[in-house]
């Protein structure tokens, strides 16, 4: 399993990864594996302000569809163009590749504190076993 140590972690199983005021997310590599192949990730939240533990979107794969729950709180400033179904319409990436091509969303982040609130590898490490 895959968990790099430049991340942050949520308990909900989204990474984020910070550059500056911009902060991207994703599902880590546990939460694809246990979710199987994905199919469809909605997100209609790009343009707006959401708040720390809300819910952003959905990935739905051939089993389950689950929830993504905003790690940090931020406006949803982009939707990665290559796994929107109405444009690359390839969610698979995310399996494939979830920490780097795979990743979901871009926000900017409303309050840099709540970044503390998140694990680091070794504590995500803990959590999943």
């Amino acid at each position: 399993m895959n968990i790099p140590d430049n991340l942050k972690y949520s308990k909900e199983h989204e990474w984020v990864k910070v550059d500056g005021n911009i902060a991207t997310i994703g599902i880590t590599d546990f939460a694809q594996g246990e979710l199987g192949d994905l199919v469809y990730v909605e997100v209609e939240t790009v343009g707006e302000s959401i708040e720390k533990d809300e819910i952003f979107g959905t990935v739905e794969a051939v089993k389950t569809t689950s929830d993504l729950f905003m790690p940090i709180g931020g406006k949803v400033i982009e939707f990665n163009s290559e796994i929107d179904e109405n444009e690359g319409d390839n969610p698979s990436v995310i399996n494939e590749d979830p920490y780097e091509n795979g990743w979901i969303i871009k926000i900017e982040i409303a309050d840099e504190s709540e970044l503390d609130e998140l694990m680091d590898a070794e504590g995500y490490k803990n959590l999943v076993g």
